[in-house]
């Protein structure tokens, strides 16, 4: 066996533990978040978000610097600066912006749960705007995942209230942004590459939220407690920008298809961390509806061509 042979043998092994290392620092985002919201009204979603995505920023503009310095691609078009701007803004601030949100009045498992669906609003979308026909697997996988969900927020809204309807519609929101970020983005990745389209649009994502911040400022944002600044740094590196450029790595070695595949870990990780750290409720209707919706979210991202 040649070494170049053996490289190639490694290259799924390492993209798996790329992946499910993602998995594992994105699951703990929504953790984060409830945390610094039990610090009281004080820690507003956006304030929150703010302070993620000022810390994050400058990693990601350190990756365009280097990135540009090589000099191995072209420059960004005029076309694909706007497609930038508009791909930054839905995929990674709007969507962020209404995932942070939600989690004011909903449990990080059931967070994970409704957002992992956004494999399934690709399909569904892109059959209703792109005419794309819906196979009967995916179609059956899609009423399995959707009827998990329905049995988590059942589940939930009789211990949690009406809250949870208003929660559970603004992650929704979040999914569908998300959905429609990927389908837009594939193109633009396969000719920038996974690294420099990241960089590209979480800079503009951060720079959307920090615009967002600065309209409606907040003055007690420099008076926080220091945990508050700590857990922003943590959200911010550990569960923002390693994960982004992991997930990256992990699509270059392995492909998008199965790195969605396994990547669809993470809601069951949140679920379990959640139980640990949060004391929330893990109960055997939660279980079921977390294994329905992942069985559909397998069977639809198996789908994909990776």
């Amino acid at each position: 066996m040649t070494t170049q042979t053996a490289i190639s043998d490694q290259r799924p092994i390492i993209g798996l533990l790329f992946v499910i290392s993602a998995a594992f620092a994105f699951s703990t985002k929504a953790i984060i978040i409830k945390v610094a919201y039990g610090y009281g009204a004080q820690v507003t979603p956006i304030m929150l978000m703010a302070l993620r995505m000022l810390m994050s920023l400058p990693f990601f503009i350190a990756t365009i610097v280097i990135l540009e310095r090589r000099r191995n691609h072209p420059p960004l078009s005029r076309k694909d600066q706007l497609r930038l701007v508009a791909l930054g803004g839905i995929g990674f601030y709007l969507a962020a912006f209404l995932d942070f949100l939600e989690l004011s009045y909903i449990s990080a498992s059931l967070e994970r749960l409704i957002l992992l669906l956004y494999p399934t609003l690709v399909v569904l979308f892109s059959a209703f705007f792109l005419g794309r026909q819906i196979k009967a697997k995916e179609l059956i996988a899609l009423s399995v995942s959707y009827i998990g969900i329905i049995i988590v927020f059942y589940q939930e809204l009789a211990m949690a209230g009406s809250n949870i309807i208003l929660g559970s519609a603004l992650i929704f929101g979040s999914a569908t942004a998300f959905a429609v970020y990927l389908m837009g983005s594939g193109e633009m990745i396969r000719r920038l590459g996974a690294t420099r389209f990241t960089a590209y649009a979480m800079t503009l994502s951060c720079i959307a939220t920090l615009i967002h911040f600065s309209l409606d400022f907040d003055s007690t944002v420099i008076a926080l407690p220091i945990d508050i600044y700590a857990l922003a740094f943590f959200m911010a590196v550990v569960s923002t920008v390693i994960p982004a450029f992991l997930m990256s790595a992990g699509i270059h070695h392995m492909g998008a298809g199965p790195a969605s595949i396994i990547s669809a870990m993470g809601p069951v990780m949140t679920i379990f961390i959640a139980y640990l750290i949060l004391d929330e409720q893990l109960t055997t209707i939660q279980v079921l509806g977390a294994a329905l919706v992942m069985a559909g979210v397998f069977v639809v991202s198996g789908n994909k061509k990776g």
